[in-house]
């Protein structure tokens, strides 16, 4: 549960003891040594700040979970598991902001991936249900909230969806 910059730290740390072991023919504990490095080394990309940066956006610090989901290298190459609470935690930080296509995309991204749990991933699908309501797109809309109820398992995402359907029944069709 590092950020990157004590990753860094970890590594050059690891990478010196290797040297050190190697000077002093000690290639048992040269070889214990690279393999830390190499497992921080892929934990940087495969896991990155996502715990962390979780602490921080659970605590309602937005501004300082997304300082450190920015440093995340390449989404792209976050493990499955991690990119899905990537993308959630995004999304909901600039939906803050007021960014709506950028959260939009985010929530798009995160239906993809694994979440917690259904009831989680029922909360992605009612954040696209009224991202779509802003836009007035009725047909989208019935289709997230369609697939949001086969996911929620609360009290609270339940009335959330009926409150959407509500809203969706009020709203013309779309045709653009």
């Amino acid at each position: 549960m590092y950020n990157a910059k004590g990753r860094y730290i970890l590594m050059a740390m690891f990478l010196i003891a290797a040297v050190v072991f190697l000077v002093y023919k000690q290639e048992e504990l040269a070889a214990v040594s690279a393999m830390f490095f190499g497992f921080v080394l892929w934990s940087h990309f495969k896991q990155s700040s996502i715990l962390l940066a979780s602490k921080y956006y659970h605590k309602g610090e937005y501004d300082h979970a997304e300082r450190i989901l920015k440093e995340v290298p390449n989404p792209d190459r976050l493990a499955r598991n991690r990119r899905g609470y990537y993308e959630f935690m995004m999304g909901n930080i600039v939906l803050k902001r007021s960014e709506f296509d950028e959260a939009e995309r985010h929530f798009q991204i995160a239906s993809r991936f694994p979440l917690g749990g259904k009831n989680d991933k029922a909360f992605v699908m009612i954040h696209l249900a009224n991202l779509s309501l802003r836009k007035k797109d009725k047909e989208r809309m019935l289709a997230y909230i369609e697939h949001a109820k086969t996911l929620a398992m609360t009290p609270k995402a339940q009335e959330i969806i009926r409150k959407l359907e509500l809203e969706a029944n009020k709203l013309q069709i779309n045709t653009d």
